[in-house]
């Protein structure tokens, strides 16, 4: 291991005291910063705070699932996503990479294991262009890690769906995003195509955050296709 290698910052999340421990006393020996959550709010809380390399996390968290964590990361996080579980049936690890996780492992696992799998994750690397994290269109500000939306410097209360929708949007500035995109990145990949259900959310959304209802400045509509956010300000953070 190089001394750019020890460089690495790791979260790991896991609701058990004595696993987090275990974690932490294994990934010292490799890497210098470790940063520990026991819960899934807590960690996302942490890794839009300090920016991790590469991310474990527990399947199994109290309130929020592993599961509803990972898709939530993957909005704005391009770093690897390590998942532990201890359940090994497919099904599992399936519903954990098509929410974007990069690799699974079960418990127990042996330390050298762990290990292997952070290093051939992290020699992947990341996107080019990572996913955007904040994006500004006027007055509008969508902080996507922390889930929150301001409207000319005053905070902006959504639903959950709604600011899942406008995430989504915020995302792909400039571009249109079709309705059964939105739909699937929403509801989830076997979700009915409901586009009513979408227009509806989206109308709430637009009275929330659009000036003029009857001119929308932010979501346009593209008649047919989907929906596209205005382009965003050069400005726009990473």
């Amino acid at each position: 291991m190089t001394a750019s290698d020890r460089h690495v910052r790791v979260l790991v999340v896991d609701d058990e005291p004595q696993i987090r421990e275990a974690l932490a006393s294994v990934l010292e020996d490799a890497y210098d910063d470790i940063d520990l959550a026991a819960s899934a709010e807590e960690g996302l809380e942490t890794a839009a705070e300090h920016a991790p390399d590469v991310v474990i996390l527990d399947l199994t968290l109290p309130r929020m699932s592993g599961l509803e964590a990972c898709r939530r990361l993957r909005e704005w996080y391009d770093g690897p996503i390590l998942i532990l579980s201890v359940h090994e049936g497919e099904a599992d690890k399936i519903a954990a990479l098509d929410m974007g996780a990069d690799d699974y492992i079960t418990k127990p696992f042996a330390a050298g294991e762990l290990l292997a799998r952070l290093r051939a994750l992290l020699r992947r690397g990341r996107n080019e262009e990572p996913p955007l994290a904040e994006v500004r269109v006027g007055g509008l500000c969508v902080d996507i890690p922390r889930r929150t939306v301001t409207l000319d410097g005053q905070p902006v209360r959504l639903t959950p769906m709604e600011f899942d929708i406008l995430a989504v949007l915020a995302r792909n500035p400039g571009r249109v995003v079709t309705s059964r995109a939105l739909i699937q990145a929403v509801w989830g990949p076997d979700a009915v195509e409901d586009t009513r259900s979408l227009r509806v959310h989206v109308m709430h959304l637009r009275q929330k955050i659009e000036p003029r209802g009857d001119f929308p400045r932010y979501i346009l509509t593209e008649p047919g296709v989907g929906f596209r956010l205005a382009e965003a300000e050069p400005s726009t953070s990473n």
